[in-house]
């Protein structure tokens, strides 16, 4: 899978996660956001997201604190 880290309005990381046939450029022209941090790709193993690579179209790439946010993200239920 793919990911984008965005910044949302308030300033928060919102991940998107999206499959490989998307490309990272044509994924970040339908979401609002302004501020991508980072993108990648990310797997799950053992129930742990894993995030590496880059997505050069956005000059972007993965970050150390991505994989922590994509956890706090989707595997808490919120309240």
């Amino acid at each position: 899978m793919k990911y984008i880290m965005f910044e949302d309005f308030s300033g928060d990381p919102i991940p998107i996660i999206f499959p490989h046939r998307i490309d990272h450029g044509e994924m970040r022209e339908q979401v609002p956001y302004s501020k991508v941090l980072s993108a990648g790709y990310v797997q799950v193993r053992e129930g742990k997201f894993y995030c590496h690579g880059e997505a050069k179209s956005l000059n972007a790439r993965a970050r150390s604190e991505d994989a922590k946010i994509l956890d706090e993200k989707f595997s808490k239920p919120e309240a």
